[in-house]
């Protein structure tokens, strides 16, 4: 799809650049089962964007995690307003800059009805707005910035970096 498909977010003339999309190896430590605690009230945020712009997310609640020994937590959000058809939780680590897009990564979650998830960072990507400034991305709120490297999910392309491509 980024390749050929004329909706893809990737412009033609940067195929070369940018293109095949690079992966950390596959990690099955970057992988852990999570419970979501729900929010009482889902609260409103308004977060910032790439393009300048606020976007109204509701967060859904807290999914609660460990992962390298330690408990970790990441919010889980949708539209403001919209029917939980997917959870959305944008992250960042201490990849993004360096290894990984600079305003972080994303994981999509199907809902589950025992609220018990999986998160899996080897499934982590970048938002549109990394490969075109024109899509409107939401930035990962400061509580779901961790603290640790991330070496799962897709990564920045460089040749100075050995990289998986898919």
């Amino acid at each position: 799809m980024f390749r050929d498909s004329p909706e893809s977010p990737i412009p033609p003339g940067k195929h070369a650049e940018l293109l095949p999309l690079s992966y950390f190896p596959v990690d099955p430590s970057y992988s852990a089962p999570a419970v979501l605690k729900l929010s009482e009230d889902r609260p409103v945020f308004e977060m910032p964007t790439s393009t300048g712009k606020l976007r109204k997310m509701e967060r859904v609640g807290v999914l609660e995690f460990t992962l390298g020994g330690e408990t970790r937590s990441l919010g889980a959000f949708i539209e403001a307003g919209s029917r939980v058809t997917r959870l959305f939780v944008p992250f960042s680590d201490l990849t993004s800059g360096t290894e990984t897009y600079a305003a972080g990564r994303y994981l999509d979650l199907d809902p589950t009805g025992t609220g018990i998830y999986e998160i899996d960072f080897n499934r982590a990507y970048n938002p549109y707005c990394a490969y075109n400034d024109s899509f409107d991305c939401p930035y990962p709120p400061s509580s779901n910035r961790l603290k640790v490297p991330i070496r799962a999910g897709e990564r920045m392309r460089t040749s100075a970096v050995a990289t998986e491509d898919r």
